[in-house]
């Protein structure tokens, strides 16, 4: 037990050390969040400097800055907001755990720990730090779009982080985790939300909205702190975590309608504790450790921040939100933090893992902290060069797909084949679930098969061993074929919802775009599938066979997403004509005195294009004067220039040297938040910004 001076002593040394240090780091227009980890590592017990807290303290002070961090985020995300970037957040988030597990893993046996060992290096890595990214972002002002996404996907990884923990500690302790242990996780954690979110959506926002009735800050102060750890608490309680908790109390007090107040009243308090819980990063760094197992730290970090960026990157573009969103995400998300520590301590406790792991794991999440800022930062110039290096092809599809999202995502009950999708659905995933099952059988009870065919057929373990295996490839055909075939009908159907055929007879003018998309959803479908398929059966296969095969499928899908992209070009291209027919025939009325919708009588006769939305540059637009390449629109926005008319000549797909001139109008095809982006910078109303060299 701690007593009063030893509470205070603690916490004098490290705010005034934060203090100073923090103070440094903004001299020298860095991160403070960095001046914080330096002043833990200072005050740390590993460095030979005569300043050293308590860590027990500092640490049990640590997670009431977790809990209020993850208070305040919840506050700027109701739990509308949530559900908006939900299916985002939950493909994005199974993509990149599962290609982390996996990585992990892989990492883990070349570095030549065990298999269990192994398995929760994957664990490990898998898991975004919400605390870490919440500061970073709240310093750099980071809001809108990004920072919905980004939150999303961490809420669904502290999801998958509870499973993954139930799942480890059955596998450390050699129980096993059954299909029935699972369902009963996965049922106990959905009634946990449920039950929170129904009846304190019935409670909390009348309650919040009576006490901020009474006019009394420090009253509406106390009660929404006390609500936050009241259930931050109730989730600890049910066996899950703090900040999961506090998170649900924000975006329950959020739908109260009053969060702008509360947040304000919270924020000092909040950035206090937040500063001690970086502190306490700062302070458990053993730069002993990290120099004795340097190989495993500088592997795992490139790990982390390149597998991170791939995998959130994908799961973002796929979900229809841009290039350069999909970007920003990926290095927003690159480092591990504090579940990271919770599961290293688990496989610690369990026995199930060496001395070693815990110290690495710290480590990379150390070194990852720290380049979480930069990475930040320098998500926007790097966005910009993935677009202009990308091919045009991919440049045209990049800029379009989103729209083609957005039309699925509006489309009617009826046009989406609900009851067909929601069966295809189903029956993927049990191809995947009895694929699962036969690998992992065939793996764990090889020997008794093998033994079986000895004594009844009568061959030799030599013979028996390879025929025992080509009979469990002989039951998994079938599934495997079934995934494929699945996989194909269901990217069909969700194509043809966004971008419904003609009639047959008539002339399809959607056939180009959406054979694009096809091969898209293809390509989605199996890394949803696949990528967590394999991340399951790796620890049971022998090499790299199940990666392979799904390595495979997917360069023969890619082959067929860059035909497609191809023959997309092309129709993009002859829409750009008909297009710059149109602005033609709408100038020519526009000086008669008439009005046109030219461009908006074409959205049926040119599916695939989105919208096209015409944008005149008048004398005040400050991409008078700019090229395209300077200008950049694509990068910034998401939306792509598909002709521009000048006078009486018009431009087919400018190029990037195309200078833009007063009197120019832009034909734009892309979302519509793209286009209303993109409608802000060509007006003036938000300034451009320079491409990054």
């Amino acid at each position: 037990m701690h007593g009063a001076h030893d509470l205070i002593k603690a916490l004098a040394m490290v705010l005034c050390v934060a203090a100073v240090t923090s103070v440094i780091f903004q001299r020298l227009r860095q991160p403070v969040v960095l001046g914080y980890i330096i002043a833990g590592l200072i005050i740390g017990p590993h460095v030979p400097i005569p300043l050293i807290a308590d860590a027990a303290i500092v640490q049990t002070l640590s997670e009431l800055g977790v809990i209020l961090l993850m208070f305040s985020l919840g506050l700027e995300f109701s739990l509308r907001k949530l559900l908006q970037v939900g299916l985002t957040a939950a493909l994005t988030a199974i993509i990149q755990c599962s290609l982390m597990i996996w990585l992990g893993f892989i990492v883990g046996r070349a570095l030549g720990w065990t298999a269990t060992e192994s398995i929760f290096t994957g664990a490990i890595i898998a898991i975004s730090s919400t605390t870490i990214i919440a500061k970073a972002f709240d310093e750099q002002g980071i809001q809108g779009k990004l920072r919905e996404i980004v939150v999303g996907v961490l809420i669904v990884e502290d999801l998958i982080a509870i499973l993954l923990m139930a799942t480890l500690t059955a596998i450390a302790t050699g129980a096993g985790l059954s299909a029935g242990q699972l369902t009963l996780t996965i049922g106990r954690l959905a009634a946990f939300l449920v039950g929170l979110v129904v009846v304190g959506l019935m409670v909390v926002p009348r309650g919040v909205r009576a006490v901020q009735r009474l006019k009394r800050p420090e009253t509406t102060l106390v009660a929404s702190i006390g609500l936050c750890f009241a259930v931050a608490l109730l989730a600890q309680e049910f066996g899950y975590s703090v900040a999961l908790g506090a998170f649900l109390a924000g975006s329950l007090v959020a739908e109260s309608g009053e969060e702008k107040a509360i947040e304000h009243l919270v924020q000092p308090v909040r950035d206090m504790f937040a500063a001690i819980f970086f502190v306490s990063v700062g302070m458990i760094i053993d730069p002993g450790l990290i120099a004795q197992h340097w190989v495993a730290v500088v592997v795992l970090t490139l790990v982390v921040i390149l597998g991170k960026l791939v995998g959130v990157s994908v799961g973002v573009f796929l979900t229809g939100n841009g290039t350069r969103t999909a970007i920003q995400s990926g290095l927003s998300l690159a480092q591990i933090g504090e579940f990271s520590f919770i599961i290293a301590g688990l496989g610690l406790s369990l026995n199930a893992t060496g001395q070693f792991l815990y110290p690495v794991a710290v480590a990379v999440s150390a070194i990852t902290t720290l380049t979480t800022p930069f990475l930040i930062r320098a998500a926007g110039p790097v966005a910009n060069l993935v677009d202009r290096k990308l091919p045009k092809p991919l440049q045209t599809f990049a800029a379009l797909y989103g729209s083609w999202v957005e039309n699925l995502r509006a489309a009617r009950p009826r046009q989406t084949a609900g009851a067909r999708i929601r069966r295809m659905v189903r029956l993927l995933l049990l191809d995947a679930t009895l694929l699962a099952i036969i690998v992992i059988g065939t793996s764990l009870y090889l020997g008794r098969l093998t033994a079986a065919i000895e004594s009844r057929v009568g061959l030799e373990e030599a013979m028996a061993r390879p025929l025992g295996i080509g009979l469990a490839a002989a039951l998994a055909a079938p599934f495997c074929v079934g995934v494929v075939r699945l996989a194909r009908g269901l990217g069909m159907l969700l194509a043809e919802a966004a971008l419904p055929p003609k009639a047959q007879g008539k002339l399809d003018l959607a056939a180009a775009p959406r054979r694009a998309l096809v091969v898209t959803l293809q390509l989605t479908i199996f890394l949803l599938v696949g990528a967590p398929l394999v991340a399951l059966t790796q620890p049971f296969l022998p090499g790299f066979l199940g990666a392979a095969v799904l390595l495979l499928l997917l360069v023969v899908l890619g082959v067929g997403f860059w035909r497609s992209t191809t023959n997309l070009q092309g129709h993009v291209r002859a829409g750009s004509q008909v297009i710059i027919e149109a602005l033609a025939a709408q100038s020519h009325v526009k000086s008669a005195g008439k009005h046109s919708d030219s461009l908006e009588k074409l959205h049926p006769v040119l599916p695939g294009l989105g919208e096209p939305t015409s944008i005149q540059l008048e004398g005040t637009s400050p991409a008078v004067g700019r090229t395209l390449a300077e200008l950049n629109l694509r990068g910034m926005t998401g939306a792509t220039v598909l002709a521009i008319r000048r006078g009486e000549a018009g431009v087919v797909i400018p190029t990037a040297r195309e200078q833009l001139q007063v009197g120019d109008v832009l034909a734009l095809a892309g979302t519509h938040d793209a286009i209303d982006a993109a409608r802000a910078v060509l007006t003036g109303s938000a300034p451009p910004q320079p491409v990054a060299s």
